[in-house]
């Protein structure tokens, strides 16, 4: 696990003051490998055609990436590691297909053609266009999804954010649940054995549970966010703890002696 995952996940340590924040618990993935998700839901690519789930997994396996393209915390950095990891895995873009699928049914084609192209611009694998799909549908089909892979949201209309988990789920080239790989982080070996596992149809038991959520309140500012420089306190406050239980114990052994 790497520092910055490390760092992550004290983020979910919630203030006790924070009577309005909801409990992280509820969202965290309720993992189904084996189960099958539903393909034929109408949904529309980058280009604003109505598609299918069946047609952008075009018979390959499928890391399914759940999140929106305007989320201020997470999902940027979730979509990173996973290309960062890709272009380091040594699979080539017609192995698999990455589904990127936003669940805020008010984010449009356009949208979805302005995420690819940017993420585009700065991992530019050889093959990319093809192989990533952004992908973005109505409430209802969005759920579907959703609720078939156990990913669990929830929007908050005073804040315009989504509380959801972070994580990948990848998808055998028929739609079955295969594995997931939660939190962030992710290593070009994750990758390249989840989608292999896929490909071959092979099923993996369910992950370790991971709760890292794209949601954060802060009550000083009324707001969720990452809070990183309460991490920093907390990671200080823990060196202080250490440090003067040692030297407690070194001065109580020094007055036996």
């Amino acid at each position: 696990m790497t520092s910055r995952v490390a760092v992550l996940l004290l983020c979910l340590l919630l203030p006790a003051a924070a009577r309005a924040a909801p409990n992280p618990s509820d969202f965290a993935f309720h993992q189904h490998p084996g189960d099958q998700v539903p393909t034929n839901v109408a949904l529309r690519d980058a280009t604003g055609r109505t598609v299918r789930l069946s047609e952008e997994l075009a018979g390959r396996p499928a890391i399914l990436v759940l999140g929106y393209l305007h989320c201020p915390n997470l999902c940027g950095l979730v979509r990173d590691d996973v290309f960062h990891a890709l272009s380091q895995s040594g699979l080539r873009p017609d192995q698999y297909s990455l589904i990127v699928l936003s669940i805020d049914p008010a984010e449009t084609s356009q949208d979805a053609a302005t995420a690819k192209r940017e993420d585009l611009a700065r991992y530019p694998l050889p093959g990319a266009n093809a192989a990533w799909h952004y992908l973005t549908g109505p409430g209802s089909s969005l759920h579907q999804i959703a609720e078939a892979v156990g990913f669990r949201y929830r929007y908050d209309p005073l804040l315009k954010q989504f509380l959801h988990p972070a994580g990948l789920v990848f998808l055998a080239p028929t739609g079955r649940i295969s594995g997931y790989l939660l939190g962030v982080g992710y290593t070009p070996g994750d990758l390249a054995l989840g989608v292999t596992r896929a490909g071959s149809g092979g099923i993996e038991r369910a992950a370790t549970p991971i709760l890292l959520l794209c949601f954060h309140f802060d009550p000083t500012t009324g707001r969720y966010t990452l809070a990183i420089t309460k991490v920093l306190q907390l990671a200080g406050l823990l060196t202080v703890l250490t440090v003067g239980t040692l030297i407690v114990l070194a001065f109580r052994g020094e007055r036996r002696r």
